[in-house]
């Protein structure tokens, strides 16, 4: 009987590394169908899973009913597992640099309890190569044990969309592969319990790796474009939205838009591929040039804002400036790598006496994260006010909300997203 058939049996346990934003909603996945312990190095984390609470605020106490789960911080629970997922982090360093900390720590974790026959999967988003260069490796010197003969490794990329209801785990075909062909049949088999759409069977680590990689490589890169585009117009006068509404009549033209890049995959993988592409004597123009693009557009949108100030004959130092939004994107409470941080960094910088709110962030995290909270409630005394996410909330309001909180009738309206725009009529208004 192999790994595969002793795990649809509950005679062998499945084991989830890592319950963030990934790993928890494919460890109850799975739990639905297997015996799954799901680790997790936070115990605080830990707790409050075993009483049906997502820390990450994405999941409803009613996913967590009818798993067959066991939630742990303690090593030794692992030993039970015999097919491992591992699904942490993979940030960048303060140099955008990938910091690879959270990978090799659960490779560690992992390599201790490692047995003969065992099978571990990785799902962290990774340069091509790093699976079979930087994990396994660890995963041999931990436990002794020999790659492919005595324990089996593949890589299936994650693909999960925080806030995304309708792209779950289980609705997205999934790339997978292993380290050789047993593996990817074990693995495919394994993945296919939950995924309705079935698997992809890519031909080799790297090359999962690198799809998954290249996913968000290029919606940054397009991005970049019509960031680039969207300075291009403002000095030309015309808004950009609307030029992307008349170009996107053609059948075949690619609807991105304008933004801010942030959060933890199309703000961060494409460092990866470039630190890969560099270690191999490759400078990568056109990925670093739309990083570069992506990265300033924060700074961008502040000093447009502190222009606007100007012009209508005000003091920028000492101007009130509220920005309403601060996670990374619309309707969820993640705030990594949230480029509104940018926004009020730079505002700050010209004296600006900048307030921000969000019904969805964590005003402790923020501030622990970025040095500034959220007001418990918006005034009406405001000079400027930049809509920084697309909100629910924010998208039903409408000009008449906005000039209830302006000091007086020179208020500005700064639209990132391009909401208002056939709307703002009485104010000056200004977006990407």
């Amino acid at each position: 009987m192999d790994l595969y058939e002793r795990l649809i049996k509950r005679e062998a346990k499945l084991g989830v590394i890592g319950l963030g934003y990934v790993g928890l909603p494919i460890a109850l996945a799975f739990a639905k169908k297997l015996s799954v312990i799901g680790f997790d190095i936070n115990e605080k984390r830990v707790e409050m899973m075993k009483n049906h609470i997502d820390p990450s605020d994405e999941l409803e106490s009613s996913d967590f009913a009818n798993s067959d789960i066991s939630f742990t911080a303690n090593l030794e629970d692992l030993k039970d597992a015999e097919f491992f997922i591992v699904a942490v982090p993979t940030p960048i360093d303060d140099h955008n640099k990938p910091d690879l900390r959270p990978l090799i720590g659960s490779s560690t974790t992992v390599g201790k309890v490692l047995k003969k026959g065992d099978y571990v999967v990785y799902e962290s988003t990774v340069y091509p190569g790093c699976t079979e260069e930087d994990c396994i490796p660890i995963l041999e010197e931990q436990s002794g044990l020999k790659f492919k003969s005595d324990f089996k490794v593949g890589y299936s990329p994650e693909r999960i969309n925080p806030g995304d209801k309708e792209h779950t785990i289980t609705k997205i075909l999934k790339v997978v592969s292993g380290c050789d062909q047993e593996s990817l049949d074990i693995i495919s088999k394994v993945y296919e319990i939950i995924v309705e759409p079935g698997v992809h069977k890519a031909s080799s680590i790297k090359v999962a790796e690198a799809a998954k990689i290249i996913e968000n490589t290029q919606r940054d890169v397009n991005i970049a474009l019509m960031n680039e585009l969207s300075i291009i117009f403002n000095r030309l006068g015309i808004n950009t939205y609307e030029v992307l509404e008349a170009a996107g009549t053609k059948w075949n033209f690619l609807k991105f838009f304008p933004g801010m890049v942030g959060g933890h995959c199309i703000g961060v993988d494409p460092y990866y591929l470039t630190y890969k592409a560099e270690e191999l004597g490759y400078h990568a123009r056109i990925i670093n040039s739309g990083r570069y693009v992506n990265d300033s557009m924060g700074n961008y949108v502040a000093k447009q804002t502190v222009k606007k100030i100007l012009a209508q004959g005000k003091n920028v130092a000492g101007a009130k400036v509220l920005v309403m939004g601060a996670t990374f994107k619309e309707n969820v409470s993640d705030i990594r790598n949230s480029k509104v941080a940018d926004v009020v960094k730079e505002l700050r910088s010209y004296m600006v006496d900048v307030e921000v709110s969000d019904p969805y962030a964590d005003s402790d995290e923020l501030m622990e994260e970025y040095g500034f909270g959220l007001i418990p409630e918006l005034q009406s005394y405001y000079d400027a006010i930049i809509v920084a996410v697309n909100h629910d909330e924010y998208v039903k309001m409408n000009s008449s909300d906005f000039k209830k909180l302006m000091r007086d009738d020179k208020g500005i309206l700064v639209d990132v997203k391009g909401i208002y725009r056939h709307t703002i009529k009485d104010m000056l208004y200004w977006s990407l």
